[in-house]
């Protein structure tokens, strides 16, 4: 038999049991997975007729988004694919989790992106949530919202959360948090001009937006879209962030060390495919199958091509072999006494950075020599150098002292070369027959100097006008890598040059590149190297010539007969 109860009575126990019932929501979303439990029971707020997809990418995402609250991480970056929430996890649920479940609802946000639409987007859902019934109902005591707006959204507890953009007017204010999401429009990324300027913009004004530099924190995230992007930088310069980088597909080369173990994160982190074989068995397997299929992975990659799937999707923004130039066309040089054959013709190539617009940038050169193997014209590059270097050293800087030997003078002076002198010392240590430079700004000023400070050089020194972009130079030469005829030693040097070609346009770096194509569109023009269809179209023609020739003789001989 039911107990009956009078209606106050029920009223009040009915009261208890939610205040129970909220104190133990309230509980679940602290500690270890806090935060992932909390996105999952709030998903219907903001996405009410999509199902909720799991997947341990989210449980990496938000622990290592906890692992900041904690106090455990001050600077992240969080490398991940399209698709993987990371605008919802890291701009939305994050923020509104830190406010109510970490009980830091004073707590002021200043977020970031390539456009304001994205981040004012983001706050109207923060707002949508931290004033939803459920939310108030568990921390409305603390969590008093007293403006609401896609600009700004703030509490009593003076916490706010601003919506700016790169270069934005947030730029002024500071916070406890700086979120930069997505830096670059995938569109502009490949815009030197505009990439510069908002890694620019990054390094010089969004990177003192904090409170305090040393406990508040900044989280980047964001896609791969070029080999100098916001994240290139961070990671090149070695800035003290910490790094989660999740690619959609396993790779195993670059997801474990040296010694084969797996690349870890400070609070022990490591992508769980490690654990699930060998690097034959793992590589190549998708981070949330769940969400994203073979079938859906396998379109992807057609439909945007392999740049963007490099960098977007696998976080490394060059395609694996390579791009325009691929790795396994370059043949490696081996010989039993580790000696170049005897070359017909060696040239150099001079790439300089001495623009206006690259001042920053370092100069390249390579050299290259052609040698005849079983019968046919081959190219091997020689050396290759990328040095930041001013245009020449001082004159007293070079002046000989009494009675030094030329290689005394070479190890004395070295360190105050500039370009000039690095060039003029290579040219004569690998007996270059022709130096090609780049007709532009300082290419032209280089040559002339050569000429005028060091008279009769051993070497000719020769302008080259460029046709076309650095892309369509770069096809130009592709036809000579594709078809097997370049050579390489195995040094330091030369890998600079390959990796950097592997990666072009990707790379950080173009001059290498530069050089390698100018040089190449050189000997190509000299006839010095030829690929198999022109040395076809070579015969065609010597054949069609002598059959003129005989023509001509035959009707010569007739006519005087």
């Amino acid at each position: 038999m039911a107990l009956k109860l009078e209606p106050e009575v029920r009223a009040r126990l009915e009261a208890m049991q939610r205040e129970l019932n909220k104190r133990i929501l309230r509980k679940k979303f602290v500690g270890p997975g806090g935060l992932l439990r909390f996105v999952k029971h709030f998903w219907y707020v903001l996405e009410p007729n999509t199902v909720f997809v799991d997947g341990w990418i989210l449980e990496a995402i938000c622990d290592h988004l906890q692992a900041v609250t904690e106090g455990h991480i001050n600077r992240l970056l969080i490398n991940v694919p399209p698709g993987f929430m990371k605008s919802l996890l890291t701009d939305v649920f994050w923020p509104a989790w830190e406010w109510g479940s970490a009980g830091r609802p004073d707590l002021r946000y200043v977020t970031f992106s390539y456009s304001s639409s994205l981040t004012e987007r983001d706050n109207r859902r923060f707002g949508a949530l931290v004033t939803c019934r459920e939310y108030q109902e568990l921390y409305g005591a603390v969590v008093k919202i007293v403006k609401l707006g896609d600009k700004m959204v703030s509490n009593r507890a003076t916490g706010w959360k601003l919506a700016s953009s790169v270069g934005g007017v947030g730029t002024g204010e500071r916070g406890n948090r700086v979120i930069l999401d997505d830096p670059h429009n995938v569109k502009e990324a490949e815009s030197e001009i505009v990439r510069g300027e908002t890694v620019r913009w990054f390094r010089e004004s969004m990177s003192n937006r904090l409170n305090d530099m040393e406990r508040d924190a900044i989280v980047i995230i964001m896609q791969r879209l070029h080999g100098d992007d916001v994240s290139g930088v961070i990671l090149d310069k070695g800035m003290a962030y910490e790094h989660l980088m999740v690619p959609m597909e396993y790779d195993f080369d670059r997801q474990t060390t040296e010694t084969y173990d797996p690349v870890t994160t400070s609070i022990g982190w490591y992508d769980p495919r490690y654990d699930l074989g060998e690097a034959d068995q793992i590589n190549g397997m998708l981070a949330w199958e769940e969400r994203f299929p073979h079938r859906v992975v396998e379109a992807f990659k057609i439909d945007i091509g392999p740049y963007a799937w490099a960098g977007q999707y696998q976080q490394s923004p060059s395609p694996r072999g390579g791009g325009i130039f691929k790795r396994n066309w370059w043949n490696l040089w081996e010989s039993a006494d580790g000696k170049f054959p005897i070359f017909d013709y060696v040239v150099a190539s001079l790439d300089t950075a001495f623009t206006e617009q690259e001042r920053n940038d370092p100069s390249g050169l390579t050299v290259w020599g052609v040698f005849t193997r079983d019968g046919e014209s081959r190219i091997m590059l020689v050396h290759a150098w990328r040095k930041h270097k001013e245009f020449s050293a001082g004159r007293r800087d070079l002046e000989p002292l009494l009675g030094e030997t030329k290689g005394q003078w070479i190890v004395r002076t070295q360190e105050k070369w500039g370009l000039l002198e690095w060039v003029k010392h290579t040219c004569e240590r690998f007996k270059v027959d022709r130096l090609l430079i780049e007709a532009k700004a300082n290419g032209i000023s280089a040559a002339q100097e050569l000429s005028n400070r060091y008279g009769r050089l051993d070497f000719g020194v020769q302008l080259c006008v460029p046709a076309g972009s650095k892309e369509a130079r770069a096809y130009a030469a592709q036809p000579t890598f594709s078809q097997g005829l370049v050579y390489a030693p195995a040094r330091d040097w030369a890998e600079d040059v390959i990796s950097e070609m592997e990666a072009f346009p990707k790379h950080k770096y173009r001059d290498l590149t530069d050089s390698a194509t100018q040089a190449i569109i050189h000997l190509r023009a000299s006839g010095l190297a030829n690929t198999d269809a022109e040395a076809r179209a070579l015969e065609i023609d010597e054949q069609l010539r002598e059959q003129r020739r005989f023509k001509k003789e035959g009707v010569a001989q007739h006519y005087f007969g």
